[in-house]
């Protein structure tokens, strides 16, 4: 069975600057009949099922996909940056 690929991110020269901030990258999601399947640099990092997945199809078109797909997954906001917003490299 093949699927639809999206990585939520505009195509190089879209005519949109992007401000060079940390946010997440290298997600990507694939609809396989109910299940949607999320990769990260293209390695499984997750499997939405049933209401969950369709949960996520409607919020990936409200939202940027990326940030979604990083809280999804647990790739996001580890914990350290209140420490590593005091660390000297970083005043």
């Amino acid at each position: 069975m093949t699927g639809l690929a999206r990585s939520g991110r505009p195509e190089a020269g879209a005519g949109t600057m992007q401000a060079m901030t940390h946010s997440p990258g290298g997600f990507a999601y694939e609809v396989l009949g109910d299940d949607v399947v999320i990769t990260h640099h293209a390695r499984r990092a997750t499997t939405l099922r049933s209401a969950a997945a369709r949960k996520f199809l409607a919020d990936v078109e409200v939202e940027d996909p990326q940030h979604l797909m990083a809280r999804l997954t647990g790739n996001y906001k580890r914990g350290n940056e209140r420490v590593a917003r005091q660390h000297p490299r970083n005043r």
